[in-house]
């Protein structure tokens, strides 16, 4: 197999996506990433999550509002035309990228007995502070520009490339990649909490859509020295931000210097409007000054033995 590059050199192109998850597999750079999680993926077991414990403690005495949380699923989305399966393992994904600094505690849950579900694979893809996206910048507006003249005929209009308008919630056909950068893009692994973090900025907007990071959750396969193999990807979603963290980011730069008109979350056609539920972040940031970091969190409830690819929504 093909081991991944080094971070501070560039990547090659990530390998084209794969219709048939149940063999998905994702390379790694030996036993190492393959298997150690480090003390980074297990922040914050007390803190951040200290909530969804106590709620899974009251749900077994019968509590009915916590057992309401628990056994909820979280939101199904598109997966969009810009996914990239498994292109970096990593946690810190920000490589050069300019912005706010984002921790994203991330929990997975099965929605059905509240136990935390260990060893998953999960991806999260974003665009940068303008609204581009690594590996295809080519068809990203971001900032205000103008579309390509040269863009696929079929435009999906739930995830809009090239800043096509705001249109349903139905899946987007996937492109493939333009070019090989691979920023503001990562795979990492549940620890025995289903508990991984993530380093990465706050996402920027682009037209059509509201500021969001997409996610998805791989389950049932099995980390080997060579990577992960198998199994199937039971959750596709997306995570959202509070109008108030995303009007004070845009007093930020480079936020500050876009151009593009901004979708607000009650506007959104993917976001369901459901909190938490729907992947609304939990946020804590110093109101006063957003741009020393953000710390986001949110639990997913997923059904481990269904498959969300997020193709056909």
């Amino acid at each position: 197999m093909t081991g991944i590059q080094p971070e501070h050199q560039q990547s090659a192109p990530g390998p084209k996506h794969k219709k048939d998850l149940t063999r998905r597999k994702v390379v790694v750079a030996g036993a190492g990433a393959a298997v150690a999680v480090g003390a980074a993926g297990t922040l914050a077991a007390s803190g951040a999550f200290a909530g969804e414990k106590s709620a899974a403690a009251a749900s077994a005495s019968g509590t009915s509002t916590a057992a309401e949380a628990c056994y909820k699923l979280t939101s199904e989305t598109t997966e969009g035309p810009y996914y990239i399966d498994a292109d970096k393992i990593r946690q810190d994904i920000t490589e050069d990228k300019e912005g706010i600094p984002l921790t994203l505690r991330l929990k997975v849950i099965d929605s059905e007995t509240c136990k935390p579900v260990a060893d998953a694979a999960v991806d999260i893809w974003h665009c940068d502070a303008l609204g581009i996206y690594s590996g295809y910048e080519a068809a990203s507006t971001g900032g205000g520009g103008t579309a390509p003249t040269g863009a696929p005929s079929g435009t999906p209009t739930g995830e809009p490339p090239s800043g096509a308008p705001t249109g349903g919630t139905g899946g987007g056909v996937h492109q493939e990649p333009t070019d090989d950068e691979r920023y503001l893009r990562g795979t990492w692994r549940t620890d025995k909490h289903g508990q991984v973090t993530f380093r990465t900025i706050f996402p920027g907007w682009y037209q059509g859509r509201c500021v969001h990071i997409h996610t998805k959750v791989h389950v049932n396969g099995a980390w080997t020295d060579a990577g992960y193999e198998g199994g199937n990807t039971c959750h596709t979603g997306q995570f959202f931000f509070s109008e108030e963290a995303v009007l004070a980011s845009a007093e930020v730069a480079p936020y500050s210097t876009s151009t593009t008109e901004r979708t607000t979350l009650t506007e959104d056609t993917i976001y369901d409007q459901s909190g938490t539920t729907g992947g609304l972040l939990k946020l804590k940031y110093n109101k006063k000054n957003i741009a020393k970091g953000v710390v986001g969190s949110l639990t997913m409830g997923v059904d481990p033995d269904t498959t969300n690819d997020g193709t056909s929504i």
